[in-house]
């Protein structure tokens, strides 16, 4: 990163808690900090898997010298809800049991792909190849406590999707889930892209013999939103959000899709001026402007109830999934401090901290999802919670690192790499997300 992006993040950073009361500006610092580090994973989602060359100079490729991020909300007195939700238990074909709540065992099996045998992992997140040393990290498994989880059968998986359409819709930690399935998928028969973006936000993905389609869909907000950012991340003005607006990227598409997932949450920490009605509502950290500072979290709720109106009033006879917020797993610092992910094991509970901003996400996400299953129920939507929170936050071992460059230590084994502690590598335990979710697909379909 050069020396002029540093201060000017610096110094952006600084600005967020400099206005708020005495009391709250320990919190804030803390959770300033976590923001910081979930801007810079959602570049992610710019870079290609084919050949297409990262710039180091900018960590994540998301973190502009140019825009500001903050983090405040409106009712930060509420409790935090806890990480389980006794609702929406699930249950497996061989027995009754919560699969949430289980504990990572050793697989010596080992994932059912290879770095090497799947085309369709992007370059950082492809540990392996850019130089991480160790591969314990990819024999463990999520063994629920009351019952088993059988890994994930590609071919059966193949044979109950066919002739249908899938869609993962959200950001960079959804296009990351849905390479890993398509990883594991393309063991029976290698999937054909049949469509991507200009900027490979978006894509298509065809199995030819099952006439069964799989779409990663680029929707950060889920709602309307214009994005004045280049391809760096280097903003040139506020994001403009319509809260009252769904993004048409997936709404056009949503009636012709048999399987949808759902996730969205941390670009709402952005800077960014909110309108309904096509009029300015108010915004999130623009101390520019003589406007009214809303909060991020009050947008998400605002959105998020928009957004599930619409679902459970859209009569779909499809599957819905919602997926919670993911952790990150910084350690002895943050991203610009030194701040590592160097765990090469999962861990027992209770290990590791929830950041704020993740509990706050994850507050209205629970609150929201509680209230509009209710509703779908009663209108016959097939509505279904992703709850992969808790799962995750016991494996600090299964992120990039500095792994997310190629050979990063190649030529002086200590040098100074910002890693990458947000997202997944691949293989790695996004993958066992993936056998959570067909057991959930096979409930619904058997």
């Amino acid at each position: 990163m050069t020396g002029m992006m540093m201060k000017n993040i610096w110094f952006n950073w600084k600005s967020w808690w400099r206005p708020l009361n005495n009391k709250y500006n320990y919190l804030v610092l803390k959770l300033g900090v976590s923001i910081l580090l979930v801007g810079l994973g959602f570049r992610f989602i710019f870079s290609r898997s084919n050949g297409f060359s990262l710039d180091s100079n900018v960590p994540f490729q998301d973190i502009a010298a140019g825009s500001a991020v903050n983090l405040s909300w409106t009712n930060s007195a509420a409790p935090l809800v806890n990480l389980s939700l006794p609702e929406n238990k699930s249950t497996p074909s061989k027995g009754k049991c919560d699969l949430l709540i289980g504990d990572w065992i050793h697989n010596p099996k080992g994932p059912l792909y290879t770095n090497e045998s799947c085309k369709w992992i992007e370059g950082h997140q492809n540990c392996m190849k850019n130089g991480r040393p160790d591969t314990g990290y990819l024999y463990w498994r999520w063994k629920p406590r009351d019952c088993e989880l059988p890994q994930l059968n590609p071919e059966r998986f193949l044979e109950l999707m066919r002739n249908k359409a899938w869609a993962l819709i959200g950001d960079s930690i959804t296009r990351n889930h849905i390479q890993s399935l398509i990883c594991i998928l393309s063991k029976v028969e290698e999937a054909v892209q049949i469509y991507h973006d200009k900027d490979y936000r978006s894509r298509k993905w065809l199995f030819p013999s099952y006439n069964f389609t799989m779409s990663v869909i680029w929707s950060p907000f889920l709602a309307q939103a214009d994005i004045f950012e280049d391809y760096n991340g280097v903003s040139t003005s506020e994001i403009e959000l319509q809260l009252d607006k769904l993004d048409t990227n997936w709404t056009e598409q949503y009636k012709n899709l048999d399987y949808i997932m759902f996730s969205s949450g941390k670009w709402y920490v952005k800077t960014a001026i909110y309108y309904e009605n096509s009029t300015i509502l108010g915004c999130h950290y623009c101390p520019k402007r003589n406007l009214t500072e809303l909060g991020f979290d009050f947008a998400y709720r605002k959105v998020l109830k928009n957004f599930f109106k619409y679902i459970t009033e859209s009569n779909h006879k499809g599957v819905v999934f919602y997926r919670t917020s993911t952790p990150d797993h910084f350690e002895f610092g943050e991203w610009f401090s030194g701040g590592t992910c160097n765990r090469t094991e999962p861990i027992k509970e209770n290990e590791f901290p929830l950041n704020e901003l993740i509990k706050i996400l994850r507050r209205i996400e629970l609150e929201e999802f509680r209230y509009a299953s209710s509703r779908a129920s009663e209108k016959g939507v097939n509505l279904k919670l992703f709850d992969v929170t808790s799962l995750s936050l016991l494996r600090p071992d299964g992120h990039p690192g500095p792994y997310r460059y190629f050979q990063p230590f190649a030529e002086d084994k200590n040098a100074k790499i910002i890693s990458d502690c947000l997202h997944w590598c691949l293989p790695g335990p996004i993958d066992s997300w993936n056998d959570l979710l067909m057991e959930m697909v096979v409930n619904t379909t058997t």
